[in-house]
């Protein structure tokens, strides 16, 4: 999704295009900039993207998208699974057509099951979802919340069998559907909101906890005592070089050391302490400021007018209106509690919630850690999901050990941020107030920073001045578990113009469609200050795409805006997209869908198609891998033409539960 830096007017389509603002004013080159020399150097820019050279886009990898070497030095070859290294990976399933069905669509080897939409109650009273808008916010409080995103499965057995049938699934909400959530729309008496419509929008906001098993075939709620919800109103803890700093001090925490809820969930990752970590995107809208905005408001879009939902007719935290006194005596700093990765042990369900700072504080999308190598530093890749802004790297100060490895390790580390070269290499920049350097660019900018909470509470503005290389709305992140290659889907940047301001890493302008991008850390170590990339693929339409195998794309595999990334254990990367306006509407891509990628042999199939105006998002298997759920967010949205997943009076966001129907591996 998106942030604009000023508000959306109260009633307005839910689904208006907020949250991807472009307050980047930084002179930055951009990523278009770079990938224009080296596009042009290929001559793949002949009448758009002509496809002049077969081999590929660049000289120093001589192709786009082909199969990276391996660790054993293989091109072309997957792990398999489970445990069968070097075995070939076919892509063993039927490509489905582009679709506008108002279902989920799978191939013919393949059937699916809709488990846990928005509503469904897990805890508490276990109120039971009523149809048409007539839950309370108490109840809401006990249920699914709305809008699913990105969410991991977590097994209740070590056993790769028992494990596979019964465990916990976690998933984000990201934001809601007024319209659809409240009986007649949300309800504005004098310019106030009605107080349990806040609490219920409030509370369909968060994260889901929820155990769940297969019985007789079928995936069932569990009336567990792990089930929870963490929503817009839960305390949180901040942790982290911000924690205490004064830039986080609120009425309702005057030393900020804490906070409550979690906004915008979006993607999200997980630990390898096994715990889970949801990502706050676009918070800045929910909030309003009518007075001075400094700079960690203004760079980040907090709305000068009305608030996204109008909570702050409601509850005061949602005013950072400076008041006359001190920032302890309003709110004025709670937009600055916002924006962080947060992490949730799913196997404590009385546990506070954790903000964890040092990881900077943008429009998260997700985070993915590299593969950990014990004594060797823990490292995370992020992303800030709005236009022109960047791609982020946290590298832990203490090394990873395992049976010692926790959360602390996310609280003490340096964070970085890229910056891609025309020469297919790339650089991490810290934004360490400590570093000479770091220190050195923001003085030539005029820009002063008075210790490391100010510049991770202002992490965009840092990334700034270091000379970071702006991207096209860099969104989910995964890396390889063959080879550690990172790769990253740039959605699209309709803000960006010609092609004279487009660069290698970023080659269209505008660029409707999206592409993906991957880079290999120097020395094969992800704490390495270097880096090498290339474009893995640019979507599109057949006549202007440029595919895993440097073909173009085909009727199998066109799309655009691709978003959601997760790589199986097979090695297999999963795509998923997040179409809207008139692509969604009229282009030939059909409805938002998922495909299946092989880089190790450049192929790429349409593997499901979702119902109307929804976005398929979020994506993963059990330990077996004969089970894989996938997230449908939003169908309908905007009175889109929707009835799924049927026989309701409005859509709701649910969960689709895919498997082969010979019991085999999906995607193999």
């Amino acid at each position: 999704m998106t942030d604009s830096n000023s508000p959306v007017p109260y009633g307005d389509d839910a689904s208006a295009d907020f949250d991807h603002e472009d307050s980047n004013r930084s002179s930055n080159r951009h990523f278009n900039d770079i990938l224009t020399t080296q596009l042009k150097r290929r001559q793949l820019l002949k009448g758009g993207l002509g496809l002049a050279v077969a081999g590929g886009l660049f000289a120093h990898a001589g192709w786009l998208g082909a199969a990276p070497p391996h660790a054993s030095g293989k091109p072309g070859l997957g792990h398999g699974f489970p445990g069968k290294p070097g075995r070939p990976i076919e892509l063993g399933f039927t490509a489905i057509a582009a679709s506008r069905v108002d279902d989920i669509v799978v191939p013919p080897e393949y059937t699916f099951d809709v488990i846990l939409p928005w509503g469904t109650p897990i805890l508490g009273d276990y109120p039971a979802y009523l149809d048409g808008g007539h839950n309370s916010g108490v109840d809401q409080e006990q249920q699914i919340g709305m809008h699913h995103d990105g969410m991991h499965y977590f097994p209740l057995s070590p056993s790769p069998v028992h494990g596979s049938r019964h465990g916990l699934l976690v998933m984000n909400h990201e934001y809601i559907d007024q319209r659809a959530m409240h009986a007649s729309g949300p309800t504005l008496v004098d310019g106030v909101r009605d107080a349990d419509e806040v609490r219920k929008e409030i509370a369909a906001h968060g994260v889901s906890v929820v155990e769940i098993r297969e019985h007789r075939g079928r995936w069932e709620v569990v009336r567990g005592r792990f089930n929870r919800r963490v929503t817009a109103a839960t305390p949180m803890e901040i942790r982290g070089p911000a924690r205490s700093h004064v830039k986080m001090r609120t009425a309702y925490s005057p030393d900020g050391t804490r906070t409550r809820g979690t906004h915008n969930n979006c993607a999200h990752g997980f630990t390898p302490w096994g715990t889970y970590l949801t990502c706050e995107e676009n918070f800045a809208g929910y909030y309003v400021n009518r007075g001075e905005r400094p700079r960690e408001h203004g760079r980040y879009g907090v709305a000068t007018g009305n608030g996204r939902y109008r909570w702050e007719t409601v509850e005061p935290r949602y005013d950072a209106t400076p008041g006359i006194g001190e920032a302890t005596s309003d709110f004025r700093n709670e937009p600055n509690t916002q924006g962080w990765i947060t992490e949730i042990n799913p196997f404590r369900p009385g546990s506070t919630p954790v903000k964890h700072t040092a990881m900077g504080r943008f429009a998260h999308e997700g985070i993915v850690f590299a593969k950990p190598g014990p004594g060797r530093p823990l490292v995370a890749y992020m992303g800030d999901d709005a236009q022109n802004e960047y791609i982020y790297k946290y590298v832990s100060r203490e090394n990873y050990i395992p049976g010692r490895a926790g959360s602390h390790l996310l609280d003490d580390g340096t964070l970085y941020a890229a910056r891609f070269n025309d020469d297919g290499h790339g650089e991490w920049l810290p934004l360490d107030i400590d570093d000479a350097g770091f220190r050195a660019a923001a003085d030539a900018a005029g820009v002063a920073f008075s210790d490391q909470g100010d510049v991770v509470i202002n992490a965009r503005l840092a990334a700034d001045v270091a000379g970071a290389t702006p991207m096209d709305r860099p969104e989910w992140g995964a890396v390889d578990p063959n080879n550690g290659w990172v790769y990253f889907t740039l959605t699209n940047n309709s803000q960006r113009g010609n092609s004279s301001e487009v660069d290698e890493a970023n080659p269209r302008g505008p660029n409707p469609y999206g592409h993906i991008i991957r880079f290999l850390e120097d020395g094969g170590r992800h704490d390495s200050a270097t880096f090498t990339w290339d474009i893995f693929l640019l979507s599109g339409t057949e006549s202007d795409s440029l595919g895993p195998d440097g073909n173009p794309l085909t009727a199998d595999n066109i799309h655009a805006s691709p978003d959601g990334l997760w790589f199986d254990a097979n090695g297999l990367l999963w795509i998923q997209t997040d179409m809207s306006g008139s692509q969604l509407a009229s282009g030939p891509f059909g409805n938002n869908q998922m495909l299946v990628a092989n880089p190790a042999t450049g192929q790429i199939k349409r593997f499901l198609s979702g119902p109307n105006v929804c976005e398929v998002t979020g994506v993963v298997a059990t330990p077996d891998h004969r089970t894989l759920f996938v997230n449908i967010q939003h169908p309908g949205e905007g009175g889109g033409g929707s009835s799924w997943p049927g026989n309701v009076l409005r859509p709701r966001s649910a969960t689709v539960v895919v498997r082969r129907r010979d019991g085999g591996i999906v995607g193999t």
